[in-house]
């Protein structure tokens, strides 16, 4: 059977969430892309539930967090339980809105977030996706990859070109077997099973996480729907999942919560997972790069799963643009893995260690959970850090530049950036209002901007306009201005990813920094200015 072939600028493997984002991020930055997507539709398997503020604010860059608001529920914090689902502790996070724009915890069904997702990829016209087929090879020739595809039913063979490939194709990726990448195991592996059930009945449960510390069966429950339930218990040696496939056998572990009567309840699935930590060794060579759980898996205690390939796609998309737009050398896509594969590891670990507390430690932990843990949420500092979902910041970069670090060499960054403590480099700045009215996502748009509570000069302006920097002038008693005031900042160079790229005590300290990434009208948008109008979207059959 003859190949056909197809060129295209991006090649995404994987439609889920990552890859999905990934397309559109890239498609607001006029960069068309193809996806390839080896099942037929929306994976209908629930897995991921939640997400927090920081990732929402990127569904919000693509427009869809109102759409998301709609199938999602308020996450109201976590619950600490004994054995007998008696209170240890409380921990709640239920602010309508925090300072990224967004409430603080969202519970949800993961393939509800994919058909808001699908449905947004299908109005940029620079978007084409290609379900219901394979990827069998992945090869860099020169300045393109060839990317050897098969339909699944059909098993029509096809080559799509690509200037690059993004990998999010899951933790069995091919891309990532491809480029030589292995995983680096970070020593966690525990098997859980997870429990979905479908009921009208009211559970009568708070709407926040509970997560049972008992010594014998640890176990996690939620609410992620109007109607929709999710238990995860941790197995024993001798358990599989084979040993609880329906209701009859579920009854002893979900009995104190539906008791008895299971007539209105739907079981959607019981199935075993392992949970494990793991992270690739490389997320880039050349022209290829991984994203998503092709580039890393943790443990679900802190929600942060999915959350993480958003993050991902966030981080790579105005890069990837901004080197396919000619304004950023290909080497300023080394700083993608040099930022999140650290931001990566730190969520990873604190996962395992969440795990371990709540979960481990026999019948002594047990006890110092009874002890501890409840006195904990009378401490202001201690309860709040339970559910704060501030991440850590990005580690130095040639896109984070700590001031007091960034003239040293590359190698030597990380062990002074404690100098740099009261500096906001590598942090999100916050998505506050600026004008009383919008919020500081909105003004922006995708691209550099210079936060400033002091006016700059004709000159420093003139500059930042030719380097396609937006310049927002802050009053003093505003949440921006009281954010650099507070760190003892007069201003701040802010990516297109909203991640501080260098602050200062003056707009002469800091202006420089912003990199060059204006383009003219002649060239596709690369984050500054508007982006050139949509063309028709490529026509690619499905290869089913």
């Amino acid at each position: 059977m003859p190949e056909s072939t197809v060129d295209t600028t991006v090649l995404i493997v994987g439609a889920g969430p990552t890859g999905l984002t990934a397309a559109a991020l890239l498609a607001d930055l006029g960069i068309a892309s193809t996806i390839v997507e080896r099942w037929p539709g929306i994976y209908p398997q629930p897995r991921a539930v939640h997400l927090d503020d920081e990732v929402l604010r990127i569904l919000g860059h693509i427009g869809v967090a109102d759409a998301f608001a709609e199938i999602s529920r308020a996450g109201h914090g976590l619950r600490l339980v004994d054995a007998q689902l008696r209170t240890l502790g409380e921990y709640r996070r239920d602010q309508p809105v925090g300072r990224h724009g967004f409430r603080s915890a969202s519970m949800y069904d993961q393939p509800d977030l994919e058909a808001v997702l699908r449905a947004a990829v299908a109005e940029r016209d620079l978007v084409t996706l290609v379900p219901d087929t394979e990827v069998l090879d992945v090869l860099i020739e020169g300045d393109r990859v060839r990317v050897l595809t098969a339909g699944r039913v059909s098993g029509e063979r096809r080559v799509l070109r690509a200037r690059y490939v993004i990998g999010c194709d899951g933790a069995n990726s091919i891309v990532r077997s491809k480029i030589g990448s292995r995983w680096q195991d970070l020593g966690f592996t525990q098997r859980w099973l997870v429990v979905d059930i479908d009921t009208p009945r009211d559970l009568h449960a708070w709407d926040g996480v509970y997560q049972i510390c008992d010594p014998d069966r640890a176990g996690t429950f939620m609410r992620i729907g109007d109607t929709r339930y999710r238990w995860e218990f941790r197995l024993h040696d001798s358990e599989t999942a084979d040993h609880y496939q329906d209701l009859t056998t579920l009854a002893p572990l979900l009995g104190p919560w539906l008791g008895d009567d299971h007539t209105d309840v739907r079981l959607v699935r019981s199935t075993e997972y392992t949970f494990r930590a793991r992270v690739a060794d490389r997320w880039h060579d050349r022209r290829i790069l991984l994203a998503g759980d092709a580039a890393h898996l943790t443990p679900p205690f802190i929600g942060q799963g999915l959350g993480s390939g958003l993050r991902d796609a966030h981080n790579l998309a105005w890069k990837l643009a901004a080197v396919l737009n000619g304004t950023l050398g290909p080497d300023a896509l080394a700083s993608y893995q040099a930022e999140r594969k650290p931001h990566t590891v730190g969520l990873i670990r604190l996962a395992m260690t969440v795990g371990v507390i709540m979960t481990s430690g026999g019948r002594t932990g047990n006890t110092l959970r009874r002890v501890i843990v409840p006195r904990t949420q009378y401490v202001p500092s201690l309860a709040a850090k339970a559910v704060d979902s501030t991440t850590a910041p990005l580690p130095p970069s040639a896109f984070v530049r700590p001031r007091s670090a960034a003239a040293l060499p590359a190698t030597l960054r990380p062990a002074v950036a404690h100098l740099s403590s009261r500096q906001l480099a590598g942090t999100l700045c916050p998505n506050a209002l600026v004008d009383g009215e919008s919020r500081f996502d909105d003004i922006v748009g995708p691209r550099f901007a210079l936060v400033t509570l002091d006016p700059p000069r004709s000159d420093q302006r003139t500059e930042l306009s030719r380097r396609g920097t937006d310049v927002i002038e802050l009053e003093p008693g505003s949440s921006l201005g009281q954010w650099l005031s507070d760190a003892g900042q007069r201003a701040a160079v802010v990516r297109p990813d909203r991640y501080v790229m260098v602050s200062g005590k003056s707009v002469a300290a800091v202006y420089t920094y912003a990199p060059q990434t204006a383009v003219n009208s002649n060239t596709a948008y690369a984050g500054c200015g508007p982006p050139t109008p949509r063309v028709p979207r490529r026509q690619i059959p499905d290869a089913g």
